[in-house]
């Protein structure tokens, strides 16, 4: 898999690590309970896009017919919008293998639901239309997380040390050291 270069940088490795270039096998990438579980993903990320767009349009037309729409208000929208763009990105690098891709989106779908469910109970932070939101954009982001930790999900992208340990466990079988 070639890695992504813009303007002489490769991002794969800015954004993977040492590990940026590692790509899982292709018969697990194209598998059809892999290839589903991305098709899901995407359309719950772009939900998210729908609910970030809704919470940014709500406030525009607040503040239009007069009422006061808090910095926190547009602040969290802008970010919300930005960070589900940041998210469509590493899903598009974990569909074509990239085991970064995978792992930074699993992780964020785990820790944004807990962040933002925790900022959704500060009192008088977000008016309740908002708060509705997050608890949304929450529930989203763990149907995310519920697919990327699936046992196949897991199986499919096996960390660069697990996936060393399979193939040595392989390896040994192959050789006649395993047991009988």
């Amino acid at each position: 898999m070639k890695p992504l270069v813009i303007l002489g940088m490769d991002i794969d490795r800015l954004a993977g690590g040492r590990h940026g270039h590692y790509v899982i096998e292709n018969p697990m990438r194209e598998h059809p309970r892999t290839r589903r579980a991305f098709r899901a993903v995407q359309w719950i990320l772009a939900a998210e896009v729908v609910v970030g767009l809704a919470a940014i349009a709500i406030a525009a037309v607040l503040q239009s017919t007069g009422t006061a729409v808090a910095f926190p208000v547009w602040f969290r929208g802008a970010v919300v919008l930005l960070m589900t763009l940041t998210l469509f990105f590493f899903a598009w690098r974990a569909q074509l293998g990239f085991y970064w891709g995978y792992q930074r989106l699993r992780l964020f779908s785990q820790i944004f639901p807990v962040i933002t469910l925790i900022v959704a109970t500060i009192p008088g932070l977000y008016p309740y239309w908002m708060v509705i939101e997050q608890i949304v954009f929450a529930v989203l982001m763990i149907g995310i997380a519920d697919f990327l930790t699936s046992d196949h999900m897991r199986d499919a992208f096996p960390s660069p040390k697990r996936r060393d340990e399979l193939a040595a466990r392989r390896a040994a079988g192959a050789d006649g050291g395993g047991r009988g």
